[in-house]
């Protein structure tokens, strides 16, 4: 493999994933629905849950599936193109998502997108995370809990499954979601976190 190679290919990775992770797509499909700017809108965050406040209910599903998938895109294109280099790419993608220079770096929090990442990092990583994700949004209706225990689950996962060479990535991509979360943590602690289905307050 050409010296060059070996800084050129993870260069790429970090660009390209960056570059895709930092698509707003929220904010570009409410303004293209003309819902309004997102940013202003509930929480001011660019996620899906945001999005479900305008009452949009497709917006807010087509927001959560491009998310995940440029999540899941970055990686794929990075391991099959770019050398094997996804881990790089998943990193860059995530963090394009959470601070993206076109929004002066106030991005989402990052819960769907590292769906995407986990699913073409590791299937059954992603497995377990789109499954606990579900079944705690469905038994608590509470966004923010529901995708930072889905977070906390994917390097626990990556162990219970033998993928040791994962885990101190996801790891570090679940603290940045808990970190993301932290006003919402402040909000589950008072117990006036909003609950899926509910105005913001």
């Amino acid at each position: 493999m050409p010296t060059d190679y070996l800084w050129q290919a993870p260069a790429a990775a970090l660009v390209l994933g960056y570059l895709l992770g930092s698509i707003p797509f929220g904010v570009l499909l409410t303004r293209m629905a003309g819902a309004g700017d997102l940013r202003q809108i509930g929480s001011g965050n660019i996620g899906a849950t945001n999005v479900l406040r305008t009452g949009r209910k497709g917006l807010a599903a087509a927001t959560l599936l491009l998310d995940a998938a440029k999540g899941f895109v970055a990686v794929w294109i990075a391991d099959h193109y770019l050398g094997e280099t996804g881990v790089v790419a998943a990193a860059a993608v995530f963090l394009g998502h959470l601070y993206p220079v076109w929004l002066r770096f106030r991005g989402g929090k990052g819960v769907a997108t590292l769906l995407g990442v986990v699913l073409a990092l590791h299937w059954p990583i992603g497995l377990v995370y789109a499954v606990v994700w579900i079944a705690m949004l469905a038994l608590l209706r509470i966004s923010s809990f529901a995708g930072m225990t889905a977070a906390v689950t994917a390097p626990l996962s990556a162990a219970f499954l033998g993928r040791f060479d994962l885990v101190l990535l996801l790891l570090a991509l679940a603290l940045l979601v808990l970190w993301k979360h932290r006003e919402n943590i402040d909000r589950l602690i008072s117990g006036t976190e909003p609950r899926v289905g509910r105005k913001h307050g």
